[in-house]
């Protein structure tokens, strides 16, 4: 319980600490009041499909949530479903990587009598398709939006690359971990014990019984996956509608200042670019770099008068409303989860 503490007082200094970074990166030596001036002359009409989005966003989630349950013969009421939806982009969006999303919402369905095994499918079939649609979008633009790379993100491109990097690792990984246990199985014991013998890790055996208890749940998983292959190319095609509704979201924001010189595939591409870049890096929510790609790469589009505005609308929708509508919703889902 005190490491428990200990490490969420630590989660949420460094959430502190880097949201303070941010805004002063972003806004030292800045008008932040013009800033304002003009985003209260925008056009609000525009940004109710914009908050549309975000809330579509986190919905996506909770159908996939409900789909898959009900594939595995666990009927729940969509409305929970959207709380485990809600519950779990909180914690993503307050912990390093999105690391802490996945554990809460295993917390709250042990809450609905769901077993973890069964949770753990679920969580990570939408884990490696949230990751591949990403790497998809990122794969396509490489082999196919040449022109769109040297127009627009010459200036991020080894960050760019490093993002796509580390998603296509990620997901190799968990497809290996899926469809190859005992594969995976010895790639991790030899990690371990190199871990081990670096005296970085002590050797326990509570961590190796661990790692044969994840083992049994990867089984199970690649027996699901090999089972329902439909199953999870809907959830690929609802992933990919809700990864496109959030980026946009900045479309919407752009128009809201008067501006149309740029197409609706355009916008959501360089989001999808923000996103594919900063989605494994280690900071909350991606801050602070998000910002710095967003004013990099969105110059030609907003132009330096908007830039800034544009940047705060976009990402206060995308994110920070994300956030505190994810956390008053896990805030319900604290109180009205209960152990059955």
């Amino acid at each position: 319980m005190m490491e428990g503490k200990k490490k969420y007082f630590w989660e949420v200094l460094f959430l502190l600490v880097i949201f303070v970074g941010t805004l002063y990166g972003v806004f030292h030596g800045e008008d932040l009041g013009e800033s304002i001036a003009i985003i209260k002359q925008v056009n609000d009409i525009y940004l109710l499909p914009a908050v549309a989005c975000v809330i579509f966003f986190i919905w996506g989630e909770s159908i996939i949530i409900h789909y898959m349950m009900g594939t595995l013969k666990i009927h729940l009421k969509k409305w929970t479903c959207f709380l485990f939806s809600s519950v779990g982009f909180f914690f993503s969006c307050i912990t390093p990587s999105a690391s802490g999303g996945q554990p809460a919402q295993v917390y709250y369905m042990k809450r609905k009598n769901i077993p973890i095994p069964i949770s753990t499918i679920v969580l990570m079939v939408i884990t490696i398709t949230y990751k591949a649609v990403l790497v998809l979008i990122g794969v396509a633009l490489i082999i196919f939006g040449q022109g769109f790379i040297h127009k627009y993100l010459m200036g991020i491109m080894p960050v760019f690359c490093l993002g796509i990097f580390l998603n296509v690792g990620c997901v190799a990984l968990m497809l290996i971990l899926v469809f190859d246990p005992t594969l995976a199985k010895k790639l991790i014991n030899w990690g371990l014990v190199a871990l081990e013998k670096m005296h970085l890790v002590r050797y326990k055996e509570s961590i190796h019984n661990k790692l044969e208890s994840a083992m049994v749940k990867y089984r199970e998983s690649a027996s699901y996956f090999k089972e329902k292959k439909e199953v999870i190319i809907h959830v690929l095609l609802i992933t990919f509608a809700q990864r496109i509704a959030l980026f946009l979201s900045t479309y919407f924001v752009y128009r809201a200042f008067g501006l149309d010189d740029f197409s609706v595939f355009t916008i959501v591409m360089l989001q999808a670019v923000i996103s594919i870049s900063v989605d494994m890096l280690p900071l909350p929510g991606g801050m602070g770099i998000t910002e710095k790609l967003f004013l990099t790469i969105f110059v030609p589009v907003f132009g330096v008068k908007f830039l800034l505005p544009g940047m705060i609308l976009s990402r206060g929708l995308s994110y920070y409303t994300e956030l505190i509508l994810s956390a008053v919703l896990t805030i319900v889902a604290h109180f009205t989860i209960r152990e059955e």
